[in-house]
């Protein structure tokens, strides 16, 4: 099986590097005020994950396999007020295979949204189809809004993001092009040069088991999400506040970003939530970071995450787990730090070591991704834990239970 994958990556890599095709857009169109534009882009994954021999937890220790996506993406506007965007993907991914996300490699979306516009073909594997945006634009003067599904991101941080609250990423995820659209209505606003203020409201859905991407398909009223954000800029730092009402909690907080010294950019987020079950408390979401960039391509990131709502030693692990299986984050305490280097215009890659400092885990992720052509790259990933591993249902380390795991992806645009 093994030497089958191999045989598969190394044929996927010629065919990537010799048989190139011109960068452009398949179909596009251009009026006197009015455009049409049709790209696309395929995705294919191989991975090898190994995970922590534990019978208790996981089924099989290691898998490997094969999996893909492919996008079509349809820009469209007239009169220069009114703009279309829609987004769908059609995925095939063995089921073993996604069970291995949480170290890396192969991820599916993970968004609160209707089932209406997502299909699943079989209940063995992941072969989906899904619209993941479809929205309209409507802009004029100061104001721009924007109805229909569409990715809604507040965050200002990169691998920590606690006020990102619509289909976050997690914090080893390398490759962000394409954020998981939600169902929602936005205003933009812009007050004066350097302020702004954004309107959004998001529909919620009620888990589903029948719906073909876990949600119902209509709306619960109850679980609707209303944000309000308005952010200044003053001495030379973005301020920004943020107030409103997500499915299951009230939040309020805020954000800031900006350069000191003219050369450490510096961030800030957090947000104070109200659950609305009295079984759970108020608590605290914290994310500071900084980066620097040297005139060598070097890139170093450092972040710090307060998880509130995280837990304070890892004996409290084993219920959320069977609860939630990994989620995003169990502890309370992180850090993160990134590294980014471009060896040539071709060949940039990027490192990232997790810390979990409530258990001593790490997660060290790496990425390195080379350009064979304007239309076409190759990505080599892999992830490493370490941590004291799991012994039946008694977990001492989050990062202990992930899987060691080895990527690579070749993607190609048209």
């Amino acid at each position: 099986m093994r030497h089958n994958i191999l045989v598969r990556f190394i044929a996927l890599a010629a065919l990537s590097i010799f048989l190139p095709m011109p960068a452009k857009a398949f179909y596009e169109w251009h009026g006197v005020e009015s455009f049409v534009s049709i790209t696309g882009m395929t995705q294919v994954y191989g991975l090898v994950y190994k995970r922590p021999e534990n019978i208790m937890l996981y089924e099989d220790n290691d898998k490997s396999g094969i999996a893909g996506i492919g996008r079509i993406i349809i820009d469209a506007g007239t009169g220069g007020a009114l703009s279309l965007e829609a987004n769908a993907y059609q995925t095939y991914i063995p089921m073993e295979l996604i069970a291995a996300q949480s170290g890396g490699g192969v991820t599916i979306p993970d968004a609160e949204r209707s089932s209406a516009l997502e299909w699943s073909a079989s209940k063995d594997n992941y072969i989906h189809t899904a619209v993941d945006r479809l929205n309209l634009r409507w802009s004029r003067d100061r104001i721009d809004v924007i109805i229909g599904r569409q990715p809604v991101n507040l965050a200002t941080n990169y691998y920590f993001t606690p006020n990102d609250f619509f289909a976050a990423f997690a914090a080893q995820t390398f490759y962000r092009v394409y954020k998981p659209g939600v169902d929602a209505a936005r205003a933009e606003v812009r007050l004066g040069n350097l302020s702004q203020l954004s309107l959004i409201g998001a529909l919620g859905y009620s888990p589903d088991e029948n719906g073909d991407n876990g949600w119902s398909r209509s709306p619960e009223t109850g679980r609707t999400s209303y944000l309000a954000r308005i952010s200044v800029n003053l001495h030379e730092f973005e301020w920004a506040l943020i107030a409103g009402s997500l499915a299951d909690a009230d939040v309020i907080g805020g954000s800031f970003q900006g350069e000191m010294l003219e050369w450490l950019d510096v961030k800030a987020e957090a947000h104070v939530a109200r659950p609305e079950s009295p079984a759970q408390d108020r608590h605290a979401e914290v994310s500071l970071g900084i980066q620097h960039y040297w005139e060598n391509s070097l890139d170093l990131r450092l972040e710090y995450f307060y998880h509130g709502s995280g837990y304070d030693g890892a004996s409290d692990y084993a219920a959320a787990y069977l609860k939630n299986g990994h989620g995003l984050y169990l502890g309370r305490h992180y850090s993160a730090l990134g590294i980014g280097y471009e060896f040539t215009p071709l060949l940039t890659s990027q490192m990232v070591l997790i810390g979990n400092l409530t258990d001593n885990s790490i997660l060290a992720s790496f990425n390195a991704v080379y350009s064979i052509s304007n239309e076409s790259e190759l990505s080599l990933g892999a992830a490493a834990p370490f941590g004291r591993e799991a012994e039946g249902m008694n977990i001492k380390s989050e990062f202990g239970m992930y899987p060691s795991t080895a990527n690579i992806e070749w993607r190609w645009y048209f």
